[in-house]
């Protein structure tokens, strides 16, 4: 009894001592991650500086609230990331600080769309315009650290390096064949002739109709990009053409032979000619600071406006409820216009939207807030890489929209899917179900049986019903007829360009123009950028989902560039309503 008594008493001092000790380096973690917070980490550069800019993370419209950003931990490592509001800004301040003599892009490859790297580069170009210099250099670029590098006076490659020049591609990935196998039939109800969402689920391969707004908006997209390349680079644009066509750039000297670089250099002679350009010895240091470091400096003597311009984020997939920064909750977003109207402080609204679109039903609820706030003051929308069918539909309501020409956007049309798992639970599973009803359509949108035909003409007339409400919402907004939007609408997708010409955007431009225009209408001069919706507490974010946000990192650190499709599948899965969203997940690269 006595050695029973002993070792449960030292097996309760062990685990009390052991929770002690885990107590301990708890306090330690979270002041580690406090003290870290605190500390934004950002720095004033040195005399006679250089920009580094490499970009070599997602881009998210906003920059995340998270002080955590640098905090590396049991093998989670983070690195400070900037949103596309910051690396603008960065950009813009650079400009006009004394410290910065130039900008060094060292960049790879750049995630995000070519809407958003259209805008850093047109900041880029603005940069020069201070007669600051930008001298790009990397080992591999792909078409969009390319394109992007091409805002530059020098390009520099590796002797050894790549340029990925081939051309535009849009891949779709059709699971018709994986539902039959498993003998699950996706029953559809849609609008519009274009509207091509549903294709993956019922198709093999493209429709015709299909295959002819992809290749209409991806040409618009690709002579913007031949264009501007050839703008820069002096290179004719039938010879671009050719290059990407027939694949001429296998090589690195090739590269410089078609002049699509300025040379060949290894690293340490491209750091010693910006050595030269800043008129420092060769064997002394660069001063350098990284864009998501740089702070340009206090702002203490300038007398704050009272005018405000609320630029609302727009971002993601909509959906009913509250949502968070990376999906467009309609409870959030009409909250977040709803308190922009409202407060007499702001004079004009900017509506950020970078969506594909989502549920019908919370898109209207955030119309019908564009509308109310546009009843007391100008409302803006800029439209970033994706501003499509429900995209497109919280956005036609503004007093004016700005696109890129590389945006995209339109895909006016509605549909519904109602998977019917009959075969599969019965084949495949040996699973049967049995009930009782008090009326025919109780047991509507079951997915243990097909659709009736009386339930299929349900579907479809709410469908149509919502068709008809998008096509006039839009109709209204642009002041065209609902004939008209009907004939550009069908589910069709455009790019920025091709909206522009058929009337679905008023002007191209970046959000910076968009704000612009915004004061404008305001007749106001001086102001000050306010952001909604709060963004998420970085503490409770930590702790909301966490099991989630564990899962999600380790899938996508295995999957890759592959995630994309898990992401695509799994949004399928979890669609419910009436839906105006994109046809598909486009991704141009």
């Amino acid at each position: 009894m006595k050695e029973f008594f002993k070792f449960v008493f030292a097996s309760m001092l062990g685990f009390i001592l052991s929770f002690i000790v885990v107590f301990i380096l708890l306090i330690l973690v979270v002041t580690a991650m406090v003290s870290t917070a605190a500390n934004d980490g950002k720095v004033s550069p040195a005399s006679n500086s250089i920009m580094h800019i490499s970009l070599d993370y997602p881009i998210k419209e906003r920059t995340d609230k998270n002080p955590f950003s640098e905090l590396s931990f049991m093998g989670f490592e983070n690195k400070k990331t900037l949103g596309l509001n910051e690396i603008l800004k960065g950009i813009e301040d650079a400009k006009s600080d004394d410290h910065i003599k130039g900008i060094y892009l060292d960049a790879s490859s750049v995630s995000a769309g070519f809407a958003s790297i259209e805008e850093i580069r047109n900041a880029l170009l603005d940069f020069k315009k201070s007669g600051k210099f930008i001298l790009a250099y990397s080992e591999v670029y792909s078409q969009g650290a390319y394109y992007l590098a091409t805002a530059a006076d020098k390009i520099y490659l590796n002797p050894e390096g790549m340029v990925d020049f081939r051309g535009l591609n849009s891949e779709i990935m059709f699971v018709k064949g994986a539902l039959d196998k498993l003998e699950i039939e996706a029953q559809i109800i849609k609008v519009g002739t274009y509207k091509s969402a549903v294709e993956p689920f019922i198709l093999d391969k493209m429709s015709e109709a299909n295959r002819l707004q992809v290749t209409s908006f991806l040409g618009s997209m690709y002579d913007h990009f031949i264009s501007e390349v050839s703008k820069s680079r002096k290179i004719p644009k039938n010879l671009l053409f050719s290059i990407a066509d027939s694949a001429k750039i296998r090589s690195p000297k090739d590269a410089a032979i078609y002049k699509m670089v300025d040379g060949l250099k290894y690293k340490d002679e491209v750091l010693d000619e910006l050595k030269s350009l800043l008129k420092i010895d060769k064997k002394k240091d660069l001063k350098s600071v990284s864009i998501e470091e740089y702070s340009p400096g206090s702002d203490e003597g300038e007398e704050p406006s009272k005018n405000r311009i609320a630029v609302i984020y727009a971002s993601g997939e909509i959906i009913s409820g509250e949502g968070n920064d990376e999906t467009i909750g309609s409870e959030r977003i009409s909250r977040a216009i709803r308190k922009a109207r409202t407060d007499d402080k702001v004079k004009a609204i900017v509506l950020r939207v970078n969506s594909p679109g989502g549920s019908a039903l919370a898109s209207d609820v955030i119309w019908r807030e564009t509308v109310l706030a546009k009843k007391s003051k100008p409302v803006i929308v800029s439209m970033g890489d994706l501003a499509a069918s429900g995209g497109y539909y919280i956005s036609c309501a503004a007093d004016s929209i700005f696109a890129q020409p590389n945006t995209i956007t339109g895909s006016i049309g509605v549909f519904g899917i109602i998977p019917n798992m009959k075969k599969f639970f019965n084949n495949k599973l040996g699973i049967t179900f049995d009930g009782v009803k008090t009326s025919q359509f109780a047991d509507l949108g079951s997915v243990t049986r097909p659709l009736t035909d009386a339930e299929k003409m349900i579907y479809q007339n709410e469908v149509n019903k919502t068709y008809a409400t998008f096509t006039k919402k839009v109709a209204d907004g642009r002041k065209k007829s609902q004939a008209y939007i009907d004939s550009i609408g069908q589910g069709r997708v455009w790019s920025g360009k091709e909206a522009l010409e058929n009337g679905l955007v008023d002007k191209l431009g970046n959000i910076d123009d968009a704000i612009a225009s915004a004061a404008r209408k305001a007749n106001i001069k001086d102001y000050k950028i306010v952001s909604y919706p709060a963004q998420v507490d970085p503490l409770k974010s930590l702790f909301d989902h966490s099991a989630d946000k564990v899962k999600t990192y380790f899938v996508k650190r295995e999957l890759g560039e592959s995630y994309l499709y898990y992401e695509q599948l799994k949004s399928a899965l979890n669609l419910s309503g009436v839906q105006t969203r994109m046809p598909y997940n486009i991704t141009v690269k």
